[in-house]
């Protein structure tokens, strides 16, 4: 037991953002700390997004570009997989899933994929490294434009996302101009960012926990919690892990299909069944109300860690499974 609770990968920034949680439910932010707390985290999503953008590098992906098929499969379940199962899940509710979860649910199908694990677990378990940097980073730069497309399509009628002039110029505002204006001063910036990694690591973390904590604030004050049982949450931790089950089957079997070798099979499982919790966070409080926000991020926090839990353990039995190939070989 001790030996397989070692494995689990849940590093100091999980357990920060538990503990965020926790001090949100018991002393949520009211009055004007809250309203202070909302501008910090309207600064906060635009300083995220311009440093997405200075961070992610075009010209070191394009290694990895050539594999147009590779890349084909992992935006398809991304963008597509995802949010059709998303769909499929509406039979869920009410029964098993609340409105708040399932609509939580639904974003999380329609959020980009994620770059840094994607990458490391490529690389642990032997993939092909820079058709992953190409397709993580293209994942992230398209969901810039497609999360808030796909979230205000699959979630129409539900009242939780609506498009109107304001808020498109409020999505505008927050995340696509800061995002090209990190790409444009990238040429200036690379190098310092380069330097600085750790503070900007923090930088990055710390802004993502005043997401967290402003969004469920708002949630606890609104009474959400009221309309959650521990028994939603044990449901809503099985439809994740099937949902994540799913998503691993289909990559796999389509990687097969299309006579993938091993380590372009390796890439498409991994950067195709990743959902970004870094960028998916600063999205939410964007584009829903602050009377739902709270709820709506929690599908996509536990399926991050739980991501993480399974993606780890196959890399680890890959990474074995390849080392006594190549031994073998020997």
């Amino acid at each position: 037991m001790r030996r397989w609770l070692s494995r689990i990968p849940l590093d100091p920034y999980i357990l920060a953002l538990l503990a965020t949680l926790v001090v949100a439910t018991v002393l949520p932010a009211r009055g004007r700390f809250a309203d202070g707390a909302s501008v910090a985290t309207t600064l906060a999503i635009g300083l995220l997004f311009f440093l997405y953008g200075a961070r992610i590098s075009p010209g070191e992906a394009w290694a990895g570009a050539r594999h147009w098929r590779l890349h084909a499969l992992v935006l398809s379940s991304t963008f597509v997989l995802f949010p059709l199962l998303g769909l499929a899940a509406r039979v869920l509710q009410p029964a098993v899933l609340t409105p708040e979860l399932y609509q939580g649910l639904l974003f999380l199908c329609v959020v980009p994929s994620t770059v840094q694990s994607s990458i490391a677990f490529t690389s642990m378990a032997g993939g092909n490294v820079p058709a992953a940097i190409f397709s993580a980073s293209f994942s992230n730069v398209a969901g810039v434009l497609l999360t808030p497309v796909l979230a205000g399509v699959v979630l129409a009628g539900s009242g939780a996302v609506s498009f109107s002039a304001g808020s498109i110029l409020e999505i505008v505002a927050q995340l696509l101009l800061p995002f090209a204006a990190g790409q444009a001063l990238r040429p200036w910036l690379g190098g310092w960012m380069g330097r600085h990694k750790r503070v900007l690591t923090l930088v990055d973390r710390g802004s993502i926990l005043l997401v967290v904590y402003t969004a469920f604030s708002a949630g606890v004050v609104a009474g959400v919690w009221q309309r959650t049982s521990p028994g939603r949450l044990l449901a809503l931790l099985g439809v994740l892990a099937a949902l994540l089950l799913l998503v691993l089957l289909a990559t796999a079997g389509a990687a097969r299909l299309f006579g993938f070798a091993r380590p372009d099979r390796i890439t498409a499982i991994f950067c195709g069944s990743k959902k970004s919790m870094a960028t998916g966070l600063p999205m939410a409080a964007v584009l829903f109300s602050p009377q739902t926000v709270g709820l709506v991020l929690l599908p996509l926090m536990l399926f991050h860690q739980l991501q993480l839990l399974v993606c780890a353990e196959l890399a680890r039995r890959w990474a074995a499974g390849g080392s006594a190939i190549r031994e073998d070989a020997r």
